[in-house]
């Protein structure tokens, strides 16, 4: 599997995999998260016009996982990332995030950062795993603070929440870029 741009044309097939990922919240009761729309086409577009979507594809060049992400306080912020369940646990997901690091290392940046549930197992405990460390709240930037009230308004805060940092200070650039 590769990971490259986004294309306009793959935008739906992104809000497929966003469904088909938001399925499995409901088997641990949080049905309103499986039922939430994904992101519409117009937001997925401006990522994409942007240059701040990226999908990871099969063999046949189809897209099975994706992510977003937001420059916020000088970081790159992941507000989305989303794999098919018929390709979890095979590694995609940390790829994606692998490549948003590389992305903001390129640009300069020192920090990944995300927002995320507490106690969903593909979630923080996940994140952890991967070299996030949760954030104190006198640790979050203006821009995580606002993502968090967003959030709230939204009611994901119904179950608890964190924002999350993976310092990237120290880490080269590939070769080749």
């Amino acid at each position: 599997m590769r990971i490259r741009p986004a294309r306009i044309d793959e935008l739906p097939l992104l809000q497929e995999i966003e469904r088909a990922a938001g399925e499995c919240f409901r088997d641990i009761g949080m049905v309103e998260i499986a039922d939430d729309d994904p992101p519409g086409l117009a937001e997925l577009g401006a990522y994409q016009r942007a240059g701040r979507a990226w999908a990871v594809v099969d063999p046949s060049d189809r897209p099975v996982g994706y992510v977003i992400a937001d420059e916020v306080d000088g970081n790159l912020h992941v507000e989305q990332i989303s794999v098919h369940p018929a390709n979890s646990r095979r590694g995609v997901g940390r790829r994606l995030l692998e490549h948003v690091a590389t992305e903001a290392v390129l640009g300069g940046m020192a920090a990944l950062t995300l927002t995320t549930f507490v106690e969903v197992p593909w979630n923080a405990p996940y994140y952890r795993r991967c070299g996030f460390r949760t954030l104190e709240r006198d640790e979050l930037t203006p821009g995580l603070r606002a993502i968090q009230d967003r959030e709230a308004e939204h009611g994901l805060d119904r179950w608890p929440r964190t924002a999350m940092r993976w310092d990237l200070t120290g880490r080269e650039e590939p070769s080749g870029q």
